[in-house]
């Protein structure tokens, strides 16, 4: 199905297409990215499964949000809003990037040191939003320089541990642990703050919770294991070396087949224990 209205810009997932005055329209694609770069790769029936599970949260959570409706399988209709350059980043565990950050002295978390250990509470920890790497940023930062004032930022991180937490029990009865959470908020002509952008495993970490082990790498139900996968054939280094000294960045390499096969597996099986609902 060709997405109706004119192509506004296309984001490391989404295309983004303006149907009127109020209305955007997102055609979830099947594209993926790791550590802000877009891989050459698809991943088959990727933006169908993020599209169905995104719109399946904004119509359970009870919390005000963008959607309006579903066009086909892979693109969602949603309200125009003035979105705040930031993502709201909330952790359950010691992992992924705040991991790296505490073994480098660059942050401290109270009562957690080991990889994959459970924090005594979530954990917000915001970073900038960019199209070519996003980086962690305080709160007082945020306010400070004007990306949002400082009850709007008060509310979305309010909003996000809310919704943390709601998602921490339905993964939990899915037999899921929900490792973090990212989120975007926008205002829309009301001055009201609300939920935007999408939900689903490119912006979560899913780990099944019968494998799960503090101090090791975890099994994952998202992308997880595209960056694993990266970070085994050297690509991660040679990123961060080359971000590092201002050098271009190296070429993605392709995806191996079986990779590609178990990542889509993965998410359709992550959708279908989620919702309860067959993709």
């Amino acid at each position: 199905m060709t997405p109706p209205g004119r192509f506004v810009r296309s984001g490391k997932v989404k295309d983004i297409y303006d149907l009127d005055q109020d209305h955007l329209l997102f055609h979830f694609t099947d594209r993926v990215s790791a550590f802000d770069v877009i891989l050459p790769t698809k991943i088959p029936r990727k933006g169908e499964v993020l599209c169905r599970l995104g719109a399946y949260w904004f119509e359970t959570l009870g919390v005000r949000n963008h959607m309006v409706r579903l066009e086909g399988n892979d693109m969602m209709v949603v309200r125009k809003l003035q979105m705040f350059p930031i993502e709201s980043v909330v952790r359950g565990y010691l992992y992924g990037s705040l991991y790296e950050r505490v073994k480098a002295g660059e942050v401290s978390v109270p009562s957690a040191h080991e990889m994959a250990e459970a924090l005594p509470e979530p954990y917000f920890d915001p970073t900038t939003k960019s199209d070519v790497k996003d980086v962690p940023i305080t709160e007082a930062e945020i306010v400070a320089k004007g990306l949002c004032a400082k009850d709007e930022l008060a509310e979305i991180r309010s909003s996000t541990v809310s919704i943390y937490r709601k998602l921490t029990q339905a993964a939990k009865g899915s037999g899921f642990i929900l490792a973090d959470l990212k989120l975007e908020f926008g205002k829309d002509a009301k001055g009201q703050v609300v939920l935007a952008d999408s939900i689903g495993p490119d912006e979560f970490r899913l780990w099944p919770a019968a494998s799960y082990s503090v101090g090791k790498t975890q099994e994952s139900y998202d992308k997880q294991v595209i960056r694993d996968w990266l970070t085994r054939m050297g690509y991660k280094k040679s990123l961060d070396e080359a971000r590092k000294s201002g050098a271009n960045l190296p070429a993605p390499p392709v995806l191996p087949d079986d990779l590609v096969a178990e990542v889509t597996s993965r998410y359709i099986g992550a959708y279908e224990k989620l919702t309860g609902r067959r993709f």
